[in-house]
């Protein structure tokens, strides 16, 4: 896989460990003849220590080799997120401190999920781009204001604090992107 085509939530291989790229930057050069660098941020799945990656525009890492099954939540408890693996209802166990980001958007209705197994043993998630999250908790909406582009914070049902219109109020549910944690619209 070329540098150009790593992006985030992308798995590769670097030093013989699986990476979690979490963010790519670009730097073009400023002189000419100069290799464009891409600088990837990530997190090594097995050591979960952070990892930082530069890449010349030619160069490419190879893809790790992961086995991806579809899972659901079953339920969390204060140290643990335990899934189900819908084909063949193996439960894996996660800590919540391993997939602080992704938990924040997993419900039990949540489909699409996938768990990346590494040797027996599911070291990360990957979720759809958008989610959909009830709003639990926020001011009243104000009739009227759709025009505008203001803003109000909103709870969801996982306890994610979410920018949301003025116009929406608690009960509806919303789209949010699971890459920036952003509002993306109503569901």
């Amino acid at each position: 896989m070329q540098a150009k085509e790593i992006k985030p939530g992308s798995v590769v291989n670097h030093n013989n460990s699986p990476i979690l790229i979490q963010s790519v930057s670009v730097q073009t050069p400023s002189a000419r003849g100069a290799a464009t660098l891409y600088k990837f941020r990530g997190r090594n799945l097995v050591t979960k220590q952070k990892a930082d990656v530069t890449l010349k525009g030619g160069e490419s890492l190879d893809e790790a080799d992961f086995e991806k099954k579809a899972v659901k939540l079953m339920y969390c408890d204060p140290t643990d997120m335990h899934l189900l693996d819908q084909t063949d209802f193996h439960q894996y166990s996660v800590p919540l401190e391993d997939i602080k980001h992704e938990a924040a958007f997993v419900t039990e209705e949540l489909e699409g999920t996938l768990a990346l197994i590494y040797n027996g043993e599911c070291v990360g998630l990957r979720l759809p781009t958008a989610v959909e999250l009830l709003v639990t908790e926020c001011d009243p909406g104000i009739r009227g204001n759709s025009a505008t582009a203001r803003t109000k914070p909103a709870k969801t049902e996982t306890g994610l604090l979410v920018n949301v219109p003025e116009y929406l109020s608690q009960g509806e549910k919303i789209k949010v992107d699971t890459r920036t944690g952003e509002f993306i619209s109503r569901a």
